[in-house]
């Protein structure tokens, strides 16, 4: 009886085939989330490679914030995954959870809406209430400051254009990004914020205060008012 051919292990692909050698090569875009975690779990057993084991773990858990839920133990309880494996992976996903946290340094610059939502999509996400947001820039658009107007449901009462604008004056910015997260985990704008971002835009200009845009945060996901045209 003819053996059964087996699949080339990692080290037995070519080198441009690695998903290790194509992430030192600087292509972790192209490298799929399997691929991504295959190189944190590192060796693969008799049986499956590091990518067929980081496969296993997506399939049965679906996606990297779900698995950062689950404890070393029960991850020990998957085929091939011992303690040294399972402190691999939580560890990683630990480092990824720190760094969505930490705050935007002083001076740096948001290029693009997606560059603001990544950097409060973390913080907002899982918030129960809205939470209002102004980001202070200078005339670079580099970051001056940070500020939390309101906390609740977003209303032209709440979300005064003095309160807005007045650290925007004190500290010289020359412009403004606003953020607010919705709770529902829809970015999908409201007619009160599309109310709220027309009005605080028109103070904007009488002060000398640009609004950049207003980004709404869901889960996952999120919608730029001036992609949307509400910002101009």
């Amino acid at each position: 009886m003819q053996e059964k051919s087996k699949r080339p292990t990692i080290k037995q692909l070519p080198l441009n085939e690695r998903p290790r050698e194509r992430l030192i090569q600087g292509s972790e875009e192209h490298l799929t989330d399997a691929e991504l975690l295959g190189i944190i779990i590192r060796d693969g057993t008799q049986e499956y490679s590091a990518i067929d084991l980081a496969k296993k773990l997506l399939s049965d858990y679906g996606d990297f914030r779900a698995l950062s839920a689950i404890s070393i133990g029960e991850l020990c309880k998957v085929k091939g995954i011992g303690p040294a494996r399972a402190a691999q992976i939580k560890a990683s996903l630990a480092i990824a959870r720190r760094f969505s946290t930490i705050p935007v340094k002083t001076a740096q610059q948001f290029k693009k809406s997606s560059d603001i939502f990544h950097h409060f999509h973390e913080r907002l996400r899982e918030k129960k209430q809205e939470y209002f947001l102004i980001t202070l820039l200078d005339n670079k658009n580099r970051i001056i400051k940070e500020l939390t107007i309101s906390i609740g449901s977003l209303t032209l009462s709440i979300v005064h254009p003095r309160e807005v604008f007045s650290p925007a004056i004190k500290e010289s910015a020359a412009s403004v990004v606003f953020v607010h997260n919705h709770p529902s985990g829809d970015p999908e704008p409201s007619k009160e914020d599309i109310q709220i971002t027309q009005r605080l835009q028109e103070v904007g200009n009488i002060v000398g205060i640009k609004v950049l845009d207003h980004i709404i945060v869901g889960n996952g996901c999120y919608v730029s008012l001036r992609d949307k045209g509400v910002v101009l």
